[in-house]
């Protein structure tokens, strides 16, 4: 199914793409798979909505889905497949709105982060360091402005604080399978 489709089967297109592709390292010490799963147990454990849950599983799908990504990410100093724009398409025509805004927001809600609290920066991984830098760094006094004004700003910086912290290698998590139910309902109620 492409990038614009309809959600016909979207958890099983979820499932088929962190199968085939949920392998792929992009950098960090976890796979794509791996990282997707910490994320939404983190935000699973700190009480999130559904919306906010399936957002931290799929925050990075963009990677996966992307054409211009063939495998592990070899060059990070070139933010080549806007993962987080691509991501929230594809979400977005699958799970919804909200879901979509959270992972669209993801990168923005790291640069805040880093931007207003210059300690949050060593607490990044060193391939978040690099993709800062490829995002576009640090924001201007404008676009702190813009992004604390935002009605997703809270769930994306809350994402962002779980993303971050679901880079464990050998971190216990549920399965993919436990999720699937949340992302059922996000189908749901949008038929």
């Amino acid at each position: 199914m492409g990038i614009g489709a309809a959600s016909g089967d979207a958890v099983g297109e979820v499932v088929a793409l962190l199968v085939a592709r949920g392998g792929e390292h992009h950098g960090e010490t976890v796979d794509q798979r791996a990282h997707a799963l910490q994320c939404a147990g983190l935000a699973r454990a700190d009480g999130a909505p559904d919306h906010v849950v399936a957002a931290a599983l799929l925050h990075d799908i963009g990677h996966l889905v992307a054409s211009s990504v063939g495998g592990a990410r070899s060059d990070l100093s070139v933010d080549d497949d806007r993962h987080e724009a691509v991501g929230a398409r594809w979400v977005g025509h699958r799970f919804g709105p909200e879901v979509a805004r959270a992972v669209a927001l993801h990168v923005a809600a790291k640069r805040y982060r880093c931007t207003i609290d210059p300690a949050y920066v060593a607490s990044l991984s060193p391939t978040s360091v690099a993709t800062l830098v490829a995002q576009g760094g640090l924001l201007s006094d404008e676009q702190v402005a813009r992004f604390a004004e935002h009605p997703g700003r809270e769930d994306a910086l809350r994402l962002r604080s779980w993303d971050e912290e679901a880079k464990v290698p050998g971190r216990a998590t549920a399965g993919l399978d436990e999720f699937l139910p949340t992302l059922t309902r996000l189908v749901a109620r949008r038929v």
